[in-house]
């Protein structure tokens, strides 16, 4: 067996240092008159958090897992059951061809940038081009972690890169209920894609790169490339059992191959085309596939010109706007030729000779 090497993690927080994170949510004079009752809270969150208490409410595992005996958390296993009902229903040919299209913006008018991001212009007109194709339309919009209530998208944890069993799917790292990591929007967006039969990616570049809740989720999604479906053959967290598993021989299952993409990204300056070859080269590294240059581009949207008169520059693109629809319109297509079978990638029978 290969070492598990240690010593980078940091020590647990004192009481006093946990009683100043903790009572930071309830900064607010408002919750003066409940401040014995948070004391109490605080307390049970505290024990919590020294025993490690990540999944306090557990099931077992049951048929069909290594160790049916292990106790699984009863979060990871009802987002798991979901999936596999997701994937009975993607693959069933009685039902509707789907399309997830995803808004990458962080913006939206309803935080602190009081307007809407053209982004959510882009997704609108492709969803209209998909329903005109007949397309059964979901539109994720990733602006919601910066203007909903306690929502979020926690980082990934890089469970793969000490092997790659170690990386649970769907992700088993959240929630953390003894860290209050809670609230972690991937399970909802992990059968979203497995719902899906097509993906449509529209996003603004920042800093040369994808916004910050398209990358978390780019991030999160490291488990439908190669990820384990089995907690219980890793006894949930046990770093030497996955790197046994990996060195006995890991088949890296793709979650979500086969199924179409499109790629249309945004920007005002510069970084566009770095951005979309990476979502292109991530999407086709996944065992997605490319539904045509007309799918996958980048453009500018008043290059070097205001950002106080962008929305009425994309106004008057004409021609961008229907590079938006046309993207829809080829994934829409390809959607119906991998379902009928006409559209296979010519290196689908080769295996690889070098796992990821």
């Amino acid at each position: 067996m290969t070492d598990v090497r240690t010593g980078q993690a940091p020590g647990k927080l004192d009481r006093e240092a946990f009683h100043r994170k903790f009572t930071q949510s309830f900064y607010d004079p408002r919750f003066d008159s409940l401040r014995a009752d948070i004391a109490r809270l605080e307390e049970v969150a505290w024990q919590n958090y020294c025993d490690g208490r990540k999944a306090p409410v557990t099931v077992k595992a049951g048929p069909g897992f290594a160790d049916p005996d292990y106790d699984l958390s009863a979060e990871w296993k009802a987002a798991h059951d979901r999936l596999l009902a997701a994937e009975r229903r993607q693959k069933d040919p009685a039902t509707a061809s789907r399309v997830l299209v995803i808004c990458g913006s962080s913006r939206n008018d309803g935080t602190c940038p009081g307007e809407m991001s053209k982004t959510f212009r882009m997704v609108q007109w492709a969803r209209t081009a998909l329903e005109t194709e007949e397309i059964e339309v979901d539109v994720l919009d990733l602006s919601l972690v910066t203007s909903t209530y306690d929502h979020h998208i926690h980082p990934c944890k890089g469970c793969a890169s000490t092997a790659m069993p170690l990386c649970h799917w769907p992700c088993s790292c959240y929630p953390n209920h003894s860290l209050n990591q809670v609230n972690d929007w991937m399970n909802e967006i992990y059968e979203r894609w497995v719902l899906a039969h097509g993906v449509l990616i529209v996003a603004p570049t920042y800093w040369y790169q994808s916004p910050s809740p398209l990358k978390l989720m780019i991030d999160r999604l490291v488990c439908a490339d190669g990820g384990n479906a089995d907690p219980s053959s890793t006894h949930g967290k046990e770093a030497d059992k996955a790197k046994d598993l990996e060195l006995a021989g890991w088949d890296y299952p793709k979650h979500l191959a086969g199924r179409a993409y499109g790629v249309f990204v945004h920007g005002d300056v510069a970084g566009v085309e770095s951005q979309r070859r990476n979502l292109a080269d991530w999407l086709d590294w996944m065992g997605l596939i490319g539904a045509g240059t007309q799918a996958v581009l980048d453009r500018y949207v008043g290059y070097y010109e205001s950002y106080a008169e962008s929305h009425a520059t994309l106004d008057r693109d004409a021609p961008l706007q229907q590079e938006v629809r046309n993207s829809a319109r080829a994934v829409a297509e390809a959607v119906r030729q991998i379902r009928a079978g006409k559209l296979v990638p010519p290196d689908a029978r080769l295996r690889k000779p070098r796992p990821k």
